[in-house]
């Protein structure tokens, strides 16, 4: 459950401001674990571009964003997204995330990973979600397994990630078992 005074809702252009500067805010946090940004990445215009891209997704069924609003600080504190949405027999999704610095330690990932997997199955009707992390990134790790992933695999140079390729457990979470979802969501 998330926790009170944390909304996990669809982002909007209103959260452009908001969103720029969460990442100037955890730009140090969020180094070891994302891509090399160029410093347009940071800005309020950065931040429109890249939403919009992700809202067009969404839109043509591609991905499936949510940010964490902390209403007590007024603060946007994460973001959850579903990319590489796939239906027909595979209905499987990719899971990337990120939560403030200030937020970590106390199951808000875990709640919104959670949440994220039952939107997946209810909602978007997937039977899949793989995720990824790097090898040392345990907090993460933890965070998958606590929301029902199994680690599958080393999937070796996955991903550039501050500046070089870099090597990835990969989980996944099956969200239906024996038949499952035939059809449905999406189709």
């Amino acid at each position: 459950m998330i926790p009170a005074g944390i909304e996990m809702r669809t982002p909007t252009a209103a959260d452009v401001p908001a969103l720029a500067a969460a990442f100037r805010r955890n730009r140090d946090h969020l180094r070891p674990w994302e891509p090399r940004r160029p410093e347009s990445f940071f800005t309020e215009e950065g931040q429109a571009r890249r939403l919009g891209s992700l809202l067009a997704d969404r839109d043509a069924g591609r991905a499936v964003p949510w940010v964490l609003v902390d209403a007590e600080r007024g603060l946007l504190v994460g973001a959850f997204t579903l990319t590489n949405v796939v239906l027909g027999p595979f209905r499987s999704a990719n899971l990337g995330y990120w939560v403030d610095g200030s937020c970590t330690g106390r199951g808000l990932a875990t709640a919104a990973v959670r949440r994220v997997c039952d939107a997946a199955r209810e909602e978007t009707g997937l039977h899949r979600i793989e995720a990824a992390t790097l090898l040392t990134n345990a907090a993460s790790q933890r965070v998958l397994e606590k929301s029902g992933f199994e680690e599958i695999g080393v999937a070796g140079r996955y991903l550039h990630i501050d500046g070089e390729w870099r090597d990835h457990r990969v989980f996944q979470r099956v969200l239906f078992e024996g038949e499952g979802l035939v059809g449905g969501a999406g189709e």
